[in-house]
């Protein structure tokens, strides 16, 4: 046999059916039929957005079902030794003409298998689409055309079947998915409501069991509001709304903060899986939740606000002018998935920085020669895929002129490609995330931190791209009593300024148009056109520099609860400054809202005003005690009168900051001296204590007498023979320990889990422990590079001037973040470009005082 071309339009000549078994039998092996929850990758290369319509089809990997193009494949070959792959390849071709001229009747098309979109660019009236199949056999490129029902055998037939038919891989397998169609619930129509007078506020919700403030489900039985469940990345809860059903069987639960007038997020528990409750407005108003006050139409607007609306919408999309269309490396758009446009919106931005492009783009080659096994799952893999993807022009061209297409067409139309679909990127750095999984419109700032996390986490060796965002803010807080300061600092990523309404220049025009609204609403008449408040952005970065009040300030100097205010500085100035405009709350009604405000955004921003100094000559500081521990005044164990209650430390928060690297013990002080406020606010305190020499020693608080675990009691205190707590026992036998030995050394430690561990490495069993201790020491080399990511100096920074230039702005059209459109403006070679899902094109009106979220890059000095 000679090798087939498989790169041209060569073909392997024809055998008959002995010849095509005989050549299949060394590869049988490797060849397996897709199961359950295998995912079959047909549509897209794992490296590209190549597709069976790109000019070289893709090949199908018969053992793993990933999806490579034609550059990439040979990768795959390489790398695993897999040699048979299943090339799919849509042809796209001019309809034949009937004798008069017009297209011949339509009738089913019996020769397309492939689950494709069509082109958008060809006019479906006109051409027609044929799908081709066929084995390929490397690195000889042995080709066999399927189907071939009679030459292949029965197992090879099998799989190919099942590759050809095998659903979407971006079906979701969890059983939280919320994208299947959902069902009324069975308990909906007879839900009994206790009359217990509660009544949920419309924000500052926490979990009742243990102060979670994410994640939170509200019983539509009892009113209780409890956390979910634990997601893998670090989200999610402890599982209180859960145990609530099992002990009180209250069925239905709605999740705090997806409430819109178009409905809930409702999950029953009973029946375990997302669920429709068709009177969730009556079941929501028991708890004093009116949903119902905003009335929605269509187009998810309410009706008083379809006037302004579109005008913002209008204006932000710059409707009714023309743009020109932009084409090549850099300007190509991102399809639209069904609300993930505020990935889209922040992508487009973050690949407009130098720093993100070299790390991913520039490091492209040796990112995927070193991925994984399974690049779909790998993040830096798909970050550089989409940089590619949007900067490489290779799916941003022009159209073709007219006469070329005539020409083209008498063979075969080769499609161009317009834009990507980042379908694979969503549903990676989504996975596991309650919010983002969904397919529901999200916060595009709440992403953009997001996203900066997974790049934390998945930092490519010393390069750190997110560090061009990142800084160190200074909080000083003052005693209003005694007059006593304490300068602390963490690290942020982005600006929050306040839309500081009050000082609108515009306030007559408020007023008059609000009292005109209201009457027209009165007398049922059309509103009156649109007065949009213009606010100073002087007024704003005023309003951020401002002192705040500190809630519950307890005082070191009065050992009390006191007055305390709080202002925040810059300890550095980030290289790229991102600043996001607070237009989105909550009203008083329950309806979430957006601040429909015009702020002059200025080009060139100067805020070296804002420059921190640090304790100043005649401040005093406050002395570093921390707070009492509060003794309950019913102990319910009579065992505890003879000692204080152990501290009240978040467990998940201090397991989420553990798994990122951190000292246990560290973790532990950063969760209970930030109040259980949560992970992110924790992980600042570790980010601003971690120089301190004692600062993986365990919590010692003044006047507790014991280390502050949960549930540890004292010497000699009686009770299951000084039983250690079993998450204690749980986290040393994941270090590789023997659960006997993890008991021995917690109760000869009292249950001190650093001491402990220290206790198992000077105390070796008789039979040792060499391969756990190896182990121990591999994870603790892991861990000490996880917290390399700082020099002697401090956390890593790049300090410079305060002095920047805006260069992009995202910005938001619709009532709240749960609705709406994203759309993101970058100045390109001195001009505004405008990136609203697959359309790029040339701003002639970039709404730089509607936007969301801004994006300045630093002046060189």
């Amino acid at each position: 046999m000679e090798r087939a071309a498989l790169f041209g339009n060569g073909r392997e000549a024809p055998m008959d059916a002995g010849d095509v078994g005989e050549l299949l039998i060394p590869y049988m092996p490797t060849i397996r039929v897709p199961k359950t929850g295998d995912r079959v990758y047909k549509t897209e290369c794992a490296f590209s957005y190549d597709s069976p319509d790109s000019e070289g089809g893709l090949y199908v990997c018969m053992k793993t079902f990933l999806g490579f193009g034609r550059e990439h494949v040979e990768r795959h070959y390489r790398k695993t030794g897999q040699c048979v792959f299943m090339h799919l390849k849509r042809h796209t071709k001019e309809k034949v003409t009937g004798a008069s001229g017009g297209a011949l009747p339509k009738r089913r098309n019996t020769k397309l298998f492939l689950d494709l979109e069509s082109n958008g660019d060809l006019n479906n009236d006109d051409y027609e689409y044929e799908d081709e199949a066929k084995l390929v056999i490397f690195p000889d490129h042995y080709e066999i055309p399927l189907p071939n029902i009679e030459e292949l055998p029965a197992l090879v037939t099998i799989a190919c079947d099942a590759v050809l038919s095998s659903k979407s891989p971006y079906r979701k397998q969890d059983p939280d998915s919320w994208e299947d169609e959902l069902q009324v619930s069975k308990h909906a129509n007879s839900l009994v409501q206790m009359d217990n007078g509660v009544r949920i506020p419309p924000s500052g919700w926490k979990c009742s069991k243990c102060d979670l403030r994410e994640n939170l489900w509200l019983n539509l039985t009892d009113g209780s509001v409890l956390c979910g469940k634990w997601f893998f990345d670090g989200s999610g809860g402890n599982g209180h709304a859960l145990e609530h059903y099992k002990e009180m069987g209250y069925p239905l639960a709605v999740k705090l903060g997806t409430i819109t007038p178009d409905g809930a997020d409702v999950y029953s528990f009973d029946e375990e899986e997302p669920v429709l409750d068709p009177h969730i407005a009556k079941h929501l108003a028991h708890f004093g939740i009116d949903m119902l006050q905003m009335h929605v139409t269509e187009n998810g607007l309410r009706d008083n606000d379809i006037k302004p609306r579109v005008s913002e919408w209008e204006v932000i999309q710059e409707s009714g002018m023309k743009l020109k269309p932009m084409y090549g490396p850099g300007y190509t758009g991102m399809k639209n998935l069904g609300n993930s446009c505020y990935v889209s919106s922040i992508m487009q931005a973050i690949f407009s920085i130098p720093e993100f492009q070299r790390a991913y783009v520039g490091n492209l080659p040796r990112i995927f020669d070193y991925s994984p096994l399974d690049p779909t799952q790998d993040f830096n893999t798909q970050m550089a895929k989409l940089g590619h993807g949007l900067l490489s022009g290779q799916y941003s061209k022009p159209p073709v002129k007219s006469e070329l297409i005539e020409q083209v067409m008498k063979e075969e139309h080769k499609p161009q490609h317009n834009g990507i679909s980042p379908r694979m990127f969503k549903a990676f750095v989504s996975k596991g995330h309650p919010e983002f999984s969904s397919s529901r419109q999200q916060d595009a700032q709440e992403f953009f931190l997001h996203l900066i996390n997974l790049i934390e986490r998945n930092r490519i060796g010393s390069e750190n791209p997110s560090d061009v965002f990142r800084f160190l803010v200074e909080e000083r807080t003052q005693c209003c009593q005694s007059r006593k300061v304490r300068y602390t600092e963490r690290v942020d990523y982005l600006m929050q300024l306040p839309v500081a309404m009050e000082a609108a220049t515009n306030k007559d025009e408020l007023i008059a148009y609000e009292l005109k609204r209201r009457e027209a609403e009165t007398a049922r008449r059309p509103p009156p056109e649109f007065v949009r408040a213009r606010i100073p952005f002087s007024a704003c970065l005023q309003a951020f520099s401002e002192p705040e009040n500190v809630e519950d300030f307890w005082s070191s100097a009065l050992q009390a609860k006191s007055a305390g205010v709080k202002t925040s500085r810059f300890a550095s100035f980030p290289e790229y400054l991102v600043v996001q405009i607070k237009k989105f709350t909550f009203g008083l009604d329950w309806i979430p809202k957006k601040l429909d405000v015009s702020i002059d955004m200025p080009d060139l921003l100067d805020i070296s005003h804002l420059r921190a100094t640090g304790l100043q000559p005649g401040e005093e500081e406050l002395p570093d005690i921390s707070p009492p521990i509060i003794i309950p005044d019913d102990p319910k164990d009579g065992m505890m009168n003879h000692f204080m209650e152990p501290p009240d430390v978040d467990e998940s928060s201090v397991m989420q900051l553990a798994e990122m690297g951190f000292p246990l013990e560290a973790c532990r002080k950063a969760v209970y001296y930030t109040g259980n406020m949560g992970a992110e606010v924790a992980f600042n305190w570790i980010i601003a204590h971690m120089e301190e020499p004692d600062f993986a020693e365990p919590l010692a608080i003044p006047g507790y007498g014991a280390t502050a675990y949960p549930g540890i009691t004292g010497p000699g205190t009686p009770g299951l023979d000084n039983q250690p707590p079993e998450e204690m026992v749980a986290i040393i036998a994941s270090m590789g320990f023997q659960r006997n030995v993890a008991i021995q050394a917690l109760r000869a430690t009292n249950n001190n889990l650093e001491h402990a561990v220290e206790w198992i490495f000077s105390h070796p069993d008789p039979e040792g422990n060499e391969t756990a201790s190896e182990a121990m020491v591999m994870e603790n080399h892991m861990n000490a590079n996880l917290l390399a990511e700082s020099d002697p100096e401090g956390p890593r920074i790049k300090d410079g001037s305060g002095r920047y230039e805006l260069f992009g702005f995202v910005s938001h059209m619709g009532t709240s973040t749960m609705s709406g459109h994203y759309v993101c403006h970058l100045k390109k070679e001195g001009r505004w470009v405008i990136y609203n899902d697959l359309k790029v094109c040339a701003s002639e009106r970039p709404p730089k005082e509607l936007g969301y979220i801004y994006f300045y890059r630093r002046i060189p000095s």
